[in-house]
């Protein structure tokens, strides 16, 4: 019996150490039960960070719901995030300025159990460059 529990409470600490969190590409931190997948796409566009930060706006809206969106505080005017969920999976945008033409943007996506949603995040990356092509 006592060696029962001793498994059980060695199993759980382990499941415990392997789970864990990761930090966003907007600097927040979410739980993710297997923390070194591959959950992000980057872009750079020549437009400004204006620009693509309103066509990523748009795309989040219109595939699923804006929870906030915010200017970091450790970075300059030149970098603004956004976060917000689609088809139930977190979803982290941060646009930063790469030079005076050039910007970049992080797609990042979670699904509500933690695990990584890289194709999700590339489709709204892709999704971004479409709508800045469009206008």
């Amino acid at each position: 019996m006592k060696k029962t529990i001793t498994l059980f409470a060695i199993l759980a600490g382990a499941a415990f150490v392997i789970t864990g969190c990761v930090n966003t590409v907007t600097d927040q931190s979410s739980f993710a039960p297997v923390p070194w997948t591959r959950d992000s796409v980057a872009g750079r566009y020549n437009r400004t960070v204006d620009q693509v930060y309103q066509a990523s706006l748009y795309v989040i809206q219109h595939n699923g719901v804006l929870i906030t969106e915010y200017i970091p505080h450790d970075n300059t005017n030149d970098t603004r995030s956004l976060s917000g969920r689609v088809n139930d999976t977190k979803v982290w945008v941060r646009v930063s300025s790469v030079d005076a033409r050039t910007s970049q943007i992080d797609v990042q996506a979670r699904t509500k159990w933690g695990s990584a949603d890289v194709d999700l995040s590339h489709e709204l990356e892709k999704e971004v460059a479409l709508e800045l092509s469009a206008h």
